[in-house]
Order: structure tokens, then sequence, then C-alpha cells
């Protein structure tokens, strides 16, 4: 399935990362689907850490690796999701995902490629590639109406074609 909409960008510290993340966040509404896909140390983490900051979360948000889903209380409840720890479809199944797909909070899943097939189709993926030391390149890819307006908003936002 190809997007309905797509924007690439090329950040150049860890801190505008985070501050792409917080328009991000400012902008979700509840019951919203955002995918985070690349190899370690692409900054995948750090983005959702903006994402936390934008939906109005004050304290850390950290990697949940080890506790594989954390939530945050915020304007929407931010559930973060990391799938680096499962390798098989069994242990995605158990994870119960539709749980917090069908919230009417946030959900932010990090190595969102491992779950094809328990994600909705409409959604905004967010690819991250490490390009050199601290610069990284992030593609957007909306999947449905909803993420080709939220697209178009961050676009409008950072003054983009």
């Amino acid at each position: 399935m190809s997007p309905d909409t797509s924007l690439a960008l090329i950040t150049h510290t860890p801190e505008q990362t985070r501050e792409i993340g917080i328009d991000i966040g400012r902008l979700a509404q509840a019951g919203d689907l955002i995918l985070l896909v690349g190899d370690l140390g692409t900054g995948k983490t750090c983005l959702a850490q903006g994402i936390g900051r934008g939906v109005g979360f004050e304290g850390s948000v950290s990697s949940p690796s080890f506790v594989l889903i954390r939530e945050y209380p915020a304007r929407l409840t931010l559930y973060h999701i990391d799938l680096y720890r499962l390798d098989d479809i069994e242990e995605i199944a158990e994870l119960g995902l539709d749980d917090y797909l069908l919230q009417e909070g946030l959900c932010v899943i990090e190595w969102a490629d491992k779950a094809p097939d328990f994600l909705p189709n409409d959604r905004l993926v967010i690819r991250l590639e490490h390009l050199e030391e601290n610069q990284r390149r992030l593609e957007f890819q909306a999947y449905g109406t909803r993420y080709d307006k939220l697209l178009e908003q961050l676009k409008k936002k950072w003054n983009l074609p």
C-alpha cells in the first residue's frame, strides 16, 4: 500500500527532532496512531519524547523497551509502545495492541514494522534514518484522510510546499 501523502525532512540535532515531535503532539487527536520505524540510534525515542511534550506530558518519556508499553497522562493519554524485544507473531498477538488502539489516547509505536498485520491501515508512519553523527532523515507517510490532514497541518506550520 502506498501512502496518500508523504514528506521528508532532515534534522541536524536531537533538539530539532524533539521539536518536530512537539509539533506532532500538539496536533494529535484522540485515536491517532503514529508508527516509528528505523534502526537503533535513529532518533525514534527522541521523537517520541517530543510527541509526549507536545501532548502536554510534563515528565520524561523514556524508551519502553523492557516493559513494552508505558502510559503517560496528558491532554491525550500517550501510549508509548516498543516492539523491539518481540520477535515472533505470537508475542505480538499476546501483547493486546487492540486494547490500546481502541483507546481515546495517542498510540506511538516504535519498531512498528514488526507488527504490520496487527495495525490499522489508517496511520502516520515516520521512517527515521541516521545520516551523520546528529543528522537524521525523517520520512513521513500518511495513510488515510486524518493523517493527510495532519501532514498538511505540519507542512503549513513548517512553511513547506
